[in-house]
């Protein structure tokens, strides 16, 4: 049994020799447009498809477990010209598989594109296995690209009458540059009237100091002011009239500003994992750790009577109660950085999950300035 205790009071009464302040850092951070935002009008498009994989070593799907395999099978060998009336076929060689792909901004006919396959029946592996041709559609029905190709299967899986050995996953792979385009998307980039920028991480001083950037660049270059920040994630940039919006790209997405994000504390309690951004802080508290640790040991004995007499072979029970308690430090945190909070509480010498303990207690207390994402 284990018990922890943590306990968050306010530290301004208190004067310990502890002092973890070691200044002040800033979260801004320099970086392009194009690392922080996206192309409205250049975003992907996701294509999706039915397909089979056959040439597998009897590692496919067994066609009465999964019909719709075979139904598949006979459909495509009817397409090629063969009768499969009268027969049935038992063949473990072969696949039914989901082909999902994403269609690239501006991609032309007879460009390619990566394609991933994963398995829809009761098929152990798709190694060695090709994808048989199979059109892919978009979100509007028509079919955008054709996929064809070998699989590539990073999983292994070796199985024997008293062992099986199984390293990555075998029922999902990728047909690199499987797929071809055949139909582009209808709309047309200088078509446009203006530039949408989309934030991967809105947040309004991002935004703000973004379109400031830009209306710099278009008062140097076109006398006036081009951009606009609408909210905290989009902007938007005004074509001029004599200029390329090609071009107008190229040099706004290369323009370097100054970025800024919520100070955010992301705990993964799966696995004990912390992030900490680098403008979080804690006003002044005091914790306390400790860890109980009771371990109850049973040993019985066995107690013979003694020869000739009417005693009866017993058990005595033999319990054995060992308490220890770890930890229990106290340290004041008064984290004005990421270096100082990190330092404070290693200070105390616990390990990741009691500092998830600690910062859902600190967080609670009031006394931690960002924001804790639990995952």
């Amino acid at each position: 049994m284990a018990r922890r205790l943590i306990a968050v009071v306010a530290a301004l009464a208190l004067s310990l020799p502890l002092n973890l302040t070691l200044g002040v850092d800033t979260a801004s951070a320099a970086a392009r447009i194009k690392d922080v935002a996206s192309l409205q009008s250049g975003r992907d498009n996701q294509l999706i498809g039915y397909g089979l994989v056959v040439g597998l070593q009897g590692t496919g799907d067994s066609l009465r477990s999964s019909p719709f395999t075979e139904q598949s099978l006979r459909a495509m060998l009817q397409n090629l010209g063969i009768s499969t009336q009268g027969g049935e076929s038992r063949s473990k060689n072969i696949a039914a598989v989901l082909v999902t792909a994403n269609l690239p901004p501006f991609a032309s006919p007879g460009s390619r594109i990566d394609v991933t396959v994963g398995s829809l029946g009761d098929s152990t592996s798709l190694r060695g296995g090709t994808l048989v041709m199979t059109s892919l559609s978009g979100a509007d029905g028509q079919i955008y690209a054709v996929a064809q190709g070998s699989v590539v299967v990073t999983g292994f899986s070796a199985e024997g009458d008293a062992a099986t050995l199984q390293q990555g996953i075998t029922t999902a792979g990728r047909v690199p540059n499987g797929a071809i385009i055949e139909r582009e998307l209808p709309a047309k980039f200088k078509d446009g009237v203006n530039l949408v920028l989309q934030l991967r991480n809105p947040d309004f001083s991002t935004a703000v100091g973004m379109a400031a950037a830009i209306n710099r660049y278009g008062r140097e270059q076109f006398g006036g002011q081009i951009a606009e920040a609408r909210d905290s994630q989009t902007v938007v940039i005004d074509k001029p009239k004599m200029a390329d919006l090609a071009r107008l790209m190229a040099d706004v997405e290369n323009l370097v500003i100054e970025t800024d994000v919520p100070a955010r504390v992301v705990v993964n309690e799966r696995t004990g994992t912390i992030v900490i951004g680098q403008d979080v802080q804690i006003s002044p508290v005091a914790v306390s750790f400790g860890t109980l640790t009771v371990q109850v040991t049973e040993t019985p004995t066995v107690v013979q009577p003694e020869p000739f007499s009417r005693g009866e072979t017993a058990v005595e029970p033999n319990t054995r109660i060992d308490a220890t308690e770890a930890g229990g430090k106290v340290a004041i945190l008064n984290g004005s950085n990421l270096r100082t909070l990190v330092s404070g509480l290693n200070s105390i010498g616990v390990k990741p999950d009691g500092i998830i303990s600690i910062l859902q207690g600190i967080k609670s207390a009031g006394a931690l300035q960002a924001e804790l994402v639990l995952q």
